[in-house]
């Protein structure tokens, strides 16, 4: 895959200069560039879409109200302007340098503009169920990672107790849920300026420099590269502009929270424009570790972003990018939330084994904030990456190339029994992650009535153990996994010291054909079928051997030690073809109704047990090495409406069914780390989704969204049985028609803001005060459902409230769940199912002003 990465350079570097010279000579005024101004104020306007008429060529006006376009076509031509609150402007430009103003309006909304079918159009006129953030707003709301996007998007969940254990899903589905196993590929596609992200871990990282986000619901494959079966989330972040400009800010609140960011973009010559951007966030622990005496759980990240922008003609541009991010907080720690009482005997309960230890948890109230974890905790998280992105206007299309490599490092050191007292006194799964990703696509209009995108797409990916992963018991093990009453378990320094040491390595190559199409039938009625063929090979190597503990070669106490971790090995390959596609019937009879029907049919390509196997009998059950594809059938009925020039309301209806569901289930043995992947016979999710939007007058706005999602095993016959039903007369449980774990019956968003014009000292612009809800119902945190794994429905609400100014210092006053609210994020047994169990908190209040200069 190196040599194609490098072969892929090459041909760029040798195809560029014809690319160039084939196109008409540069024409004077191709780089179109101006103001967007308030008519009656002359207030510079920021965010206001700019698009030459007849084409898919637009941009947004930034923090100077400017705008820079880059067109091939000759003047004079017409640009359609608009902006939420401003009627809708069509001006013919002969020069340029232009300025534009445009007035206000209290009877309409502006048009969403987004790229997700690889052109600009109207949000509403696209058959995709998809949500657009901006990223003004996603700042405003405070959110500044993914995480924080499922309070303004219900049909989002995403969990995550580390950085590598992080799940994010759409409408329930993407990734198992709660702990992850780097053997399988994730279900929610995360493309950032078109380049995929590979690994879940990229979620936890801050956003840097982003103009919007768009998440699209419901099956991927014939749009993007990477076959997704549950979504996608596609970034787009701010570009380099060849008119000068800055943005710094700097945030403060409580818990010592320090936020700063910036971005400066500007010409380097008549062909070169760069921007350069920074985040950092740091914040002290929200939990209190009573063994350190300090807090934990704090923020401390780090992120960096640099691109280039070359226009060789007006028809070429290329953008060079490369990033770097780097988290290293003060520990993930959880706290524990509750002991259940198992069916193993009752010296195997957890309350007798910490009585016997002389051990008492330091409280029972999870929301006291208080842990006492004895073990180190490392939480060292590095991402980044580089990519060239060429797109070349050819014929009635544009041809793209993205070509990039990334990669993840994780070094962290848990401790995996959640108390003080030294049961596995080590958790070190480091990894490291490679890829290398080549996708080309041509997108246009290809006749009258017929558009589309054909694409190819290769990824390559090497994930290693960097150089070894490690786990280790310490001295209390003995009582923790205690099966007998035996006085050989009591033997001294049996366990302590006794662990394992893995080395692995997965190599993975996949490669895809796809297209999409859309046939207009006639003016009002589309067709738009897609089709992908996935070519996915996966290579892996594991090896996990036992080390210390007592050195002895007594068969019974070998065979207590072998009950804690066993020595494994297994090694293979296997290669698979899949063909998927989808077909949408779309119809939109007037401005204000889109109509539209899909079906589509997707695929998950193998996955590997990663994180150690079950035993049955002593045996190591090699077999549950290799975890079947998923494939999915999914359903979806949607219709777009603008009821008023004031308003919008969509509706979703959608069924999605999975056979050889992929999940991770949790283990009662110590030696299975973060618990192990198996398939399930056969998955179904069906919901509503509806959202919307209105405004009222020309101060205020509103927006909502709710979601209905009911998530089942169809049939799971197979699954380990939940928390509390552990040394029963059977490891395993038939759950079918139990609940999908991470999934909320009903979930839902709602915000408003009320904005007047105003000056604050001598600059103009608006003052605002806005609230945002986000509301969910009860939702299963155990894969195999359970009684006691249940988290209680909550309600948080966000505010803000201070002064935009159309250029120059703003200032903003906020507030994260002003309310308080105690809840849980997730439930987390604890290895070994002894009975106690740990909680993902929630973040408590948080407060804060944040400074923004713009010029």
């Amino acid at each position: 895959m190196k040599q194609i990465f490098k072969s892929t350079l090459l041909i760029l570097a040798i195809i560029l200069p014809f690319l160039t010279s084939a196109q008409d000579k540069p024409i004077i005024n191709a780089t179109i560039s101006g103001k967007v101004i308030d008519s009656k104020t002359n207030d510079l306007i920021i965010g206001a879409s700019v698009v030459i008429k007849g084409t898919t060529n637009g941009a947004s006006t930034d923090a100077n109200g400017e705008f820079s376009l880059i067109t091939g076509q000759k003047l004079p031509f017409t640009l359609v302007v608009s902006f939420v609150g401003y009627q809708k402007k069509e001006v013919v430009i002969n020069t340029n340098k232009v300025e534009i103003s445009i007035e206000e309006s209290t009877n309409e909304l502006s048009d969403v503009v987004v790229t997700s079918r690889r052109r600009q159009e109207s949000i509403q006129d696209i058959p995709i169920p998809i949500a657009v953030i901006s990223g003004a707003k996603a700042e405003d709301a405070g959110a500044f990672n993914p995480n924080r996007l499922k309070e303004l998007i219900p049909s989002v969940q995403l969990y995550s107790s580390n950085g590598r254990n992080t799940t994010l899903n759409i409408r329930g589905l993407g990734s198992s849920f709660g702990l992850t196993n780097d053997g399988i590929d994730p279900g929610v596609g995360f493309y950032v300026d078109g380049v995929y992200y590979a690994r879940p871990a990229a979620t936890a990282i801050d956003f840097v420099d982003v103009d919007r986000i768009e998440v699209l619901r419901g099956p991927q494959g014939t749009l993007f590269g990477k076959n997704t079966t549950a979504g996608a989330f596609n970034i787009t972040t701010r570009a380099p502009s060849f008119t000068p400009g800055a943005t710094f800010e700097t945030s403060y609140g409580n818990l010592n929270y320090i936020q700063a960011k910036a971005s400066i973009t500007g010409p380097i010559s008549k062909t070169l424009a760069a921007r350069v951007s920074f985040s950092g966030t740091q914040r002290d622990g929200t939990i209190f570790n009573t063994t350190t005496l300090k807090p934990t759980n704090s923020l401390n990240n780090l992120g960096f972003r640099a691109q280039l922008l070359y226009t060789p003609s007006e028809n070429v541009n290329i953008t060079f990018a490369g990033d770097n991010a780097r988290q290293r907080p003060d520990g993930n720690a959880t706290v524990v939330a509750g002991v259940v009482t198992t069916k193993r005997a009752a010296y195997r309960q957890f309350n007798a084994i910490i009585a016997d230890l002389g051990y008492k948890l330091p409280t029972t109230n999870p929301f006291d904030r208080i842990t006492d974890a004895d073990s180190p905790w490392r939480v060292n998280n590095d991402f980044g990456g580089a990519s060239i992105n060429v797109n070349a206007k050819i014929g009635k299309g544009t041809l793209t190339s993205t070509t990039a490599w990334r990669y993840w490092i994780w070094d962290p050191s848990n401790d995996r029994d959640f108390i003080g007292l030294p049961v596995l006194t080590k958790s070190q799964g480091n990894s490291r992650h490679d890829q290398w990703t080549q996708e080309i696509r041509y997108a246009g209009q290809f006749s009258e009535r017929l558009s589309g995108v054909f694409g190819v797409f290769l990824i390559d990916q090497l994930l290693t153990s960097d150089p070894v992963q490690t786990e280790e018991s310490g001295s209390a093990q003995w009582r923790f996994s205690q099966s007998s009453t035996s006085s050989l378990w009591k033997t001294p320094g049996l366990f302590d010291g006794f662990g394992t040491k893995t080395t692995s390595r997965l190599k993975t190559l996949g490669a895809a054909v796809f297209s999409q199409v859309d046939w207009s039938i006639t003016e009002k009625l589309h067709l738009l079928p897609g089709l992908r063929f996935n070519y996915d090979k996966k290579d892996v190597d594991y090896k996990r051997e036992t080390y210390g503990g007592l050195q002895t070669t007594d068969p019974a106490l070998l065979a207590l030690k072998n009950g804690v971790y066993t020595n494994q090995a297994f090694n293979f390959s296997v290669n698979e073809n899949n063909l998927s596609g989808q077909v949408t019937l779309a119809y939109k009879p007037s401005k204000s109704l889109n109509v539209f029907a899909t079906y589509a049919n997707s695929y998950k390509p193998v996955g590997v047990n990663l994180g150690g196997l079950p035993t049955a009998n002593g045996a190591v059950l090699i077999d549950l090495a290799k975890v079947k594809p998923e494939f999915v059938t999914h359903y979806e009925l949607g219709v777009k409406t603008r009821p008023t020039s004031q308003t919008s309301l969509n509706v979703t209806i959608y069924n999605t069914e999975i056979k050889d569901y992929q999940t991770q289930v949790q283990t009662a043995e110590v030696g299975v780390n973060r618990g192990y992947l198996a398939n399930a016979e056969k998955v179904r999710v069906k919901g509503v989704e509806v959202d919307g939007s209105i405004r009222v007058g020309s101060h205020f706005s509103f927006n909502g969204a709710v979601s209905y999602t009911d998530g089942k095993y169809v049939s799971f016959k197979n699954a380990p049985v939940p928390l509390e039903e552990t040394g029963g007369e059977s490891a395993f449980k038939d759950v079918s028609g139990g609940d999908l774990p991470g999934i909320s019956k009903w979930a839902g968003s709602l915000g408003g803001e009320f904005t007047t014009a105003g000056k604050f000292m001598t600059l103009k612009g608006n003052y605002f005060i806005a609230l945002d809800s986000y509301a969910r119902t009860t939702f299963s945190s155990s894969a195999s459902p359970s009684k006691f794994l249940n988290i209680e429905g909550y309600n948080i609400v966000n505010g803000r409230i201070g002064f935009r100014a159309s250029n120059g210092l703003s200032v903003l006053i906020w507030g994260r769940n002003i309310l308080n609210k105690d809840y849980f994020e997730q439930l987390l047994p604890a290895a070994g199912n002894a009975g106690h169990y740990a909680a993902v908190l929630g973040d408590p209040a948080t407060y804060g002003v944040t400074l923004r200069f713009t010029f």
